[in-house]
């Protein structure tokens, strides 16, 4: 199994547009930047997306043009369902795995799309392409969000999606000593926000959990490009 992210910013991306910030500068000059978060699974020929950010179609073209046979959707918020609509006279419609009420609210959307929905409920283990995943609530008020755990092969990856630091107490147990873990940091330790960690809340959060490592992403155009445990845009990891 490989994992790839295809994108580790928020829903603005670095550099934000119009923006003069050191960190914005230092995208524009060295020509880097921060898509928004998705990930994407490869597993014996078969290819899943966690989330379809609206840079999808960049992202997919990044990776290789790989045909997508499945995506989850962690929640509603257009930053990580939006993307969808990419799939449109280029492939076969994916099937779309997710809670009831994030697939009913997503799928409303793209209402003009044809594809096969399955609505898996909470922290109910299920199968696709012999990874077995799973939802697991987290805190993102005021939407209904879940995060991912990955099992394969004796590996466990968690995937927090965009949450605060209070996770769930089953979801705490289901994630704790995962090999890696996907974090949520939107903003540099010294700011704080009601609805996503910061740096250093996510760092507190990987070592509270026992993860063998982590990955920081969502991070906003705010945050510098040099801390520890940052993920970067097309970075992979195989299992």
């Amino acid at each position: 199994m490989k994992i790839t992210l295809l994108g580790t910013g928020d829903a603005i991306g670095t550099p934000k547009i119009g923006c003069s910030c050191s960190q914005c500068i230092h995208a524009h000059e060295k020509g880097v930047q921060r898509l928004r978060t998705s990930l994407l699974i490869e597993c014996d020929g078969q290819h899943i997306l966690i989330d379809t950010s609206p840079d999808l179609r960049q992202q997919l073209l990044q990776a290789g043009s790989p045909r997508i046979d499945a995506v989850l959707w962690t929640h509603g918020h257009y930053d990580h369902f939006m993307g969808f609509g990419e799939f449109y006279r280029v492939q076969g419609i994916p099937e779309v795995y997710a809670p009831e009420e994030v697939i009913e609210y997503c799928g409303e959307v793209f209402r003009f799309l044809d594809f096969s929905r399955h609505p898996i409920r909470e922290y109910t283990k299920f199968d696709l392409n012999g990874i077995t995943l799973s939802f697991l609530p987290v805190i993102h008020p005021p939407v209904r969000t879940c995060g991912i755990l990955l099992e394969y092969d004796g590996m466990r990856v968690g995937y927090t999606s965009d949450a605060i630091a209070n996770l769930p107490e089953k979801t705490k147990k289901a994630l704790e000593g995962v090999d890696l873990l996907f974090v949520d940091a939107l903003l540099p330790p010294d700011r704080h926000v009601s609805k996503h960690m910061n740096y250093q809340e996510a760092c507190d959060l990987a070592a509270l959990l026992g993860a063998g490592d982590f990955r920081c992403v969502h991070l906003s155009h705010l945050m510098p490009w040099d801390l520890p445990h940052l993920g970067s845009d097309g970075e992979t990891f195989t299992f």
